[in-house]
């Protein structure tokens, strides 16, 4: 395999890849390569989820996404989930639980989002960074479910989170 660099960011990078297939065709592919991330559903005792209306030039505009975050080097994944949650939403947790991880779009990125469940919250200072434009919004649990089939909450790493979690939190016997 032969890469060849055409741009590299602060937060990724893109390359041209020649490879060759598991069925003997090779053949270039454009690859984004990207340090992973970490997202966060964080249950405070009122069976509400911290949600952020985000803005997100990328996107056209306004998002609801969980607190979430870029990997940085030589950082494990709770490390970073337990950041992100401090930083966008003035929030801390006693209790991280993993939820597994997703792959945002492997068709041309190596992008992987590991997805945790935060309980047993407090408050701590919030530390948002200039290009973070966020109003953080605590909503019950199963109003954000229904935010998703509404079609109001369309960020998959969210939908991810979320459908982890209901799974989790079933077996726990606190919310349906």
């Amino acid at each position: 395999m032969g890469r060849k660099l055409i741009h590299k960011g602060p937060v990724v990078d893109l390359g041209s890849e020649t490879v060759t297939l598991p069925n003997g065709t090779s053949l270039s592919l454009d690859i984004v390569r990207h340090p992973g991330g970490a997202a966060v559903v964080a249950l405070n005792s009122n069976e509400e989820i911290c949600l952020l209306h985000q803005f997100r030039h990328a996107a056209g505009g306004w998002l609801w996404e969980l607190p979430a975050g870029k990997i940085d080097p030589n950082e494990q994944a709770g490390t970073t989930a337990s950041r992100e949650l401090a930083e966008e939403a003035g929030v801390k947790s006693k209790q991280l639980t993993s939820l597994g991880k997703i792959l945002t779009t492997p068709g041309f990125c190596d992008e992987a989002v590991f997805l945790f469940l935060a309980t047993d919250l407090s408050q701590c200072a919030l530390q948002q960074e200039e290009h973070e434009v966020i109003d953080i919004h605590w909503i019950k649990f199963h109003k954000a479910i229904e935010m998703i089939h509404t079609g109001e909450i369309v960020d998959a790493k969210t939908i991810a989170g979320l459908f982890y979690a209901t799974r989790y939190l079933s077996h726990k016997d606190t919310i349906a």
